[in-house]
This record gives C-alpha cells, structure tokens and sequence, in this order.
C-alpha cells in the first residue's frame, strides 16, 4: 500500500458535539473526507436523525463546523480494517485525542462505536471497565461521553433504522444539554 494521507480534524473550542471514529478508513483517506466509503452508513443515519438542518455528506464533511460538530478520530492512521492497529496506535493516538479534545471542550464526545470508546478509555483514562452504548457515566474533562454505534458496513448487527435512532438519541441530548 503506498502512504496515504490521513483526515483532518474539524475541532475548535465551544463545539457541541465532536464526533470520533475508531481511524480513517483507505477511502476516507485517499478522498480526504469523512466516511468517504459509500456503504457507510454514517451520514444516511445522521442526516436521518436531523442533527443538522440540511443533508450533508462526505463531500461537505467539512461543514458539519457550521453546525457546532466536530470530527476526528482516536487513531489518525489509516487502515483497510480495526485488525490492522497495534497496541501502539490505540495508546499514542489515545494520549494525543485526550489533549485535543481538552483543548476543545465540547458539550459532548460522542464515539463511533464501543471499540473507539473501549480503546479511548483504556489508553487515555486507564479504565478497562466495561463500555455500553448511550449516555456514559465518565466524561473527558467537562464534556458528557455517548456511544453510538459503529456506522461501518462491517457492523452489519445494527440496521440503518436502528443507527438513525441512535443518532437521534445523541441530538436529544445535545437539545437537552444546550438549554440547560
């Protein structure tokens, strides 16, 4: 494989919700934009789910700033899959996302899937207590902790319908925290 570029990160401090991946898939990468791959359920769900007033998609990736969300990744290396990261990648990427996301301080750090929660806790928090989906009972310094799903087509277990829903479970907790 020839070296591949990695994605950007869309972070700045007051952000509502900053969205991280476990790592950059190979399309993502090449295309320099999230969720690139179009059996990637990510943005069918997250449109769905009305967190943002209009459709976007990997194309306008960038604009999700506009909207208060951020996105970045617990590991910026991209990989053909989750086998290809090393106990090295999850423990460097982990330390370095903690200091971004510090720096940031959204409302809330929602996670694509419990591996990049699990991965992200035991690195940066030295936690290996168990994660779950929804609302968690940790945070990163100021900011609330969701766990939705993976949106990968690797994780065929959750349906599209079921990823909008949880999606939608996360804006309802952005709308509940922003007027409180």
């Amino acid at each position: 494989m020839t070296a591949v570029e990695t994605l950007p990160d869309y972070l700045r401090p007051g952000l509502d919700i900053v969205l991280v991946g476990l790592n950059p898939s190979i399309p993502s990468a090449q295309t320099g934009r999230y969720f690139a791959n179009p059996r990637n359920r990510f943005w069918r769900a997250f449109n769905a789910a009305g967190l943002v007033p209009e459709a976007l998609g990997p194309e306008s990736d960038y604009r999700m700033l506009d909207f208060g969300i951020g996105m970045t990744d617990v590991v910026k290396r991209p990989t053909a899959g989750v086998g290809d990261l090393t106990a090295a990648d999850f423990r460097d990427g982990a330390a370095d996302l903690r200091e971004r996301l510090l720096a940031a301080s959204p409302r809330i750090v929602s996670f694509h899937g419990v591996t990049a929660a699990a991965q992200y806790r035991r690195h940066a928090g030295g936690s290996r207590d168990r994660v779950a989906l929804g609302l968690q009972e940790w945070r990163i310094g100021e900011s609330a902790v969701f766990v939705t799903p993976n949106p990968s087509p690797a994780n065929a277990s959750f349906s599209l319908e079921a990823l909008t829903a949880w999606y939608s479970r996360l804006k309802e907790l952005r709308d509940r925290l922003k007027s409180a």
